[in-house]
């Protein structure tokens, strides 16, 4: 068959902030560079226009409300995804999965394109999730995403299922980085109460996915041993979850640790704050798929302490063994970070979980399924 630019079309919720949303604009960014189409369907955010740079076009739908009347949208998009002539469709979440899929089986011939789907979260078991293994090919994140497809759709064909984890660019995330002097001035005099002090960074939205109970219960920890501790807890908070954000605040204020604690709100400067911290956390007893936050910290060369379990464990267990710790085990949690906070341990330089290794397998899917190479 002779090999033509593909037109590629992405779904999701949105594209505020989050490693789905990332490595969705590092997809479309390395199409539009290889001078594919590269087209995203969301409801829109501050990442729009970094995509739009990137080489990609966006168009702004509820293609993620979670309501009976998104469904109304399936008409529309078959129709755009005639109109655009859409050769893969790649959904990255259950209810814009859903809209796809249903548009994409009520066409036929020629005109329907291949349809691909990303396991990026270890969902509930249930109808709703089981969109997610639908794709002609399913994508998984990692290991841990791999078995549970397997494990809990066991209708789901081994060859649908191929593992291609996030990954970082050493370029963007170097070993041994540190901030500038521009940067360092502007955040010591936003956050003076971090000077001298060990810096424990929770990055990650304000949900309850993301350990923040844990967190704090570690801090309180580390101020009756009389460390110099500071805990940064690094996110925006989800509009839908206001009440848990309120939650933190008050057990930081019932623990007294109001001097102890930072919520910085979203920051876009994520390297430069792994970069400057003492150890970088990750505590979510849910597992997860990945930890695009463990691997970001670990390629700069920062301790990371993470539950050992889910995606977080396969990559500590790959490039920083000594940084995982047993499911909810406090006492091993706080043995573990006050032996970082007294001797600072070596990250190894990694090669593992490139960017450029999963954009090239990602590409390698799309074209494989159509039946070229990009």
């Amino acid at each position: 068959m002779v090999q033509r630019p593909l037109t590629v079309l992405q779904v999701l919720p949105a594209l505020e902030s989050g490693g789905v949303e990332q490595g969705t604009l590092e997809v479309a960014a390395e199409l539009a560079r290889r001078g594919h189409r590269s087209m995203v369907i969301s409801a829109g955010g501050r990442l729009v226009e970094a995509l739009r740079e990137g080489g990609s076009e966006h168009y702004t739908w509820p293609i993620g409300a979670k309501s009976p009347w998104t469904l109304g949208l399936v008409p529309r998009l078959r129709r755009f995804l005639s109109q655009q002539q859409v050769d893969i469709l790649h959904a990255h979440s259950r209810v814009p999965a859903w809209v796809a899929w249903l548009a994409w089986r009520s066409m036929a011939g020629p005109q329907q394109p291949r349809f691909v789907t990303t396991v990026h979260g270890l969902y509930s078991v249930n109808r709703y999730s089981r969109i997610m293994t639908w794709g002609e090919k399913v994508i998984a994140v990692s290991e841990s995403a791999r078995h549970y497809v397997l494990e809990n759709y066991p209708e789901v064909a081994l060859d649908r299922v191929e593992v291609i984890p996030w990954g970082v660019d050493p370029e963007i995330y170097p070993y041994g980085y540190q901030p500038d002097r521009e940067w360092l001035a502007r955040w010591e005099a936003a956050y003076p109460q971090l000077r001298g002090k060990k810096i424990l960074t929770l990055p990650g939205r304000l949900t309850r996915l993301k350990g923040h109970q844990d967190f704090i219960e570690l801090l309180g920890q580390l101020r009756q041993g009389k460390y110099p501790v500071h805990g940064l807890i690094v996110g925006g908070e989800d509009p839908r979850r206001r009440r848990y954000a309120e939650e933190i605040r008050q057990q930081i204020i019932h623990k007294g640790l109001q001097e102890m604690v930072t919520l910085t709100g979203h920051r876009s400067d994520l390297r430069e704050i792994y970069a400057l911290s003492d150890v970088v956390m990750s505590l979510s007893r849910k597992p997860e798929s990945f930890g695009r936050t463990v691997l970001e910290a670990l390629s700069l060369g920062v301790p990371v302490v993470g539950y050992d379990h889910g995606g977080v464990g396969e990559i500590l267990g790959d490039l920083f063994p000594e940084g995982r710790v047993s499911l909810a085990n406090s006492k091993g949690l706080y043995e573990r970070v006050t032996q970082f906070i007294k001797a600072p341990p070596v990250v190894p330089k990694q090669q593992l979980y490139t960017l450029q290794s999963m954009l090239e397998q990602t590409l390698q899917c799309y074209g494989t399924l159509w039946g070229t190479v990009p």
